[in-house]
């Protein structure tokens, strides 16, 4: 298999290194697993990291160039210090063993190191071998990083994965709980720190330097994306990102749409932010919101907001003012249909934000046809171009204004 069919296989790609596995040896799921199988995950895992690792970060840019100067370091005004208490409190529950393997320097490759992809040997302490308290601390953390939307959402995703685990009969790979922590730093108020939750359909990176926050790459979907049957039967997650790009695509004229779509024809999967392309060169493509009515700019950023809204409010709308600031260099494409039912594909392209919105082909819900996109599997992802992704770019001035002491 060559490298760009397995980095985009089912959508993504990632992984863990040999010596990481055997050093912060995440055993607890490893022995639920066939012996034959667990050696498959852990070699795939090794060959996805090896290949999406093998250049150092640049970030996501048009031409494989970086556009300097859009994250100055500066104060925004919304304190960080809920984030930072709920983070000491959650490392104070852990065993010395567990802080062990959850807690790298803030510059480690592990930030890189996240995969939607259920097979990844993950990293962390895992919400599975955690204890009733340990859970709950864990849940204050992503209920101080996150607002009540993205927090619902996020254990929702878990829930669902739950709800496939039940209709595959095999919780040894689907589960609630198949969900890993990990620290990246010391938690502070003034040096730079983060953390990052990874699974099956749900990674968020959460990176902090004083008061300001950058929380991407964040990757939330779903297989099922609503539970019919079950413990959690009723959950449902995606659909206001759904309907509100549906919406905003048939808010369009038809010299506006032809602008837009860049495909009529959806057969596959499309997004190209997932897991290992850290440095993807991405084009704009579609239309620019300089063609847009005051209305549909409205349209626009109401649908942008639906995914920068998962943060806490305060900082969803530090980063929504980034977003108005660039706002005349963002552009809308879409693949697929735009009829009710239809399936699509759609990206929102800025500067400072990359939003991507996909219906993929099933791969665990075996009822469907395969190789057909269905809206049962549910792809998103956001980024930060320019270099600025797991808050890297903050980090490279905090380190050029605040020299690291010379290592002997």
């Amino acid at each position: 298999m060559n490298r760009r069919k397995f980095l985009m296989m089912g959508g993504i790609s990632v992984v863990v290194s040999l010596v990481s596995v055997l050093t912060h040896g995440i055993k607890s799921r490893s022995q639920q697993l066939s012996g034959a199988l667990a050696e498959r995950f852990r070699r795939m895992s090794q060959e996805a990291e090896a290949r999406g690792l093998a250049e150092p970060f640049k970030g996501v840019t048009t031409n494989g160039d970086v556009v300097p100067g859009l994250f100055p370091i500066r104060s925004t005004g919304v304190s960080t210090a809920p984030v930072r208490r709920t983070a000491e409190a959650f490392l104070a529950t852990l065993t010395p063993e567990q802080r062990a393997k959850t807690i790298f320097s803030v510059e480690d490759p592990e930030w890189r190191k996240w995969m939607n992809q259920h097979f990844y040997i993950r990293q962390g302490t895992g919400f599975n071998e955690m204890t009733e308290a340990q859970r709950e601390a864990a849940f204050d953390l992503l209920r101080a990083s996150l607002s009540a939307k993205g927090l619902k959402q996020s254990r929702d995703i878990m829930r669902l994965n739950h709800t496939l685990g039940e209709l595959n009969k095999n919780f040894a790979e689907y589960g609630e709980w198949l969900y890993w922590i990990t620290v990246m730093g010391a938690p502070s108020d003034k040096e730079p720190w983060g953390w990052q939750l990874d699974g099956h359909h749900l990674v968020i990176n959460y990176f902090v330097l004083g008061d300001q926050v950058v929380m991407t790459p964040t990757f939330m979907g779903s297989e099922p994306v609503t539970a019919s049957s079950g413990k959690y039967k009723g959950t449902t997650v995606l659909q206001t990102e759904q309907n509100r790009g549906l919406a905003l695509i048939n808010a369009l004229d038809e010299a506006q749409r032809r602008k837009a779509i860049i495909e009529v024809s959806k057969t596959g999967n499309h997004n190209v932010g997932e897991a290992f392309k850290d440095n993807v060169v991405l084009d704009y493509a579609g239309i620019r919101a300089t063609e847009f009515t005051t209305k549909q700019k409205e349209q626009l950023l109401d649908l942008i907001g639906e995914y920068v809204g998962n943060m806490r409010d305060g900082h969803a709308k530090v980063k929504m003012d980034e977003v108005r600031w660039n706002l005349d260099e963002t552009r809308f494409a879409w693949i697929g249909g735009t009829r009710p039912n239809s399936v699509f594909y759609y990206r929102i392209h800025s500067p400072v934000i990359l939003i991507e919105f996909d219906h993929q082909t099933p791969i665990a819900l075996r009822h469907l046809e395969r190789g057909k996109p269905t809206r049962e599997h549910i792809h998103t992802v956001v980024r930060t171009p320019n270099g600025n992704d797991y808050g890297k770019d903050l980090l490279r001035q905090h380190y050029q204004q605040h020299p690291r002491p010379h290592k002997h």
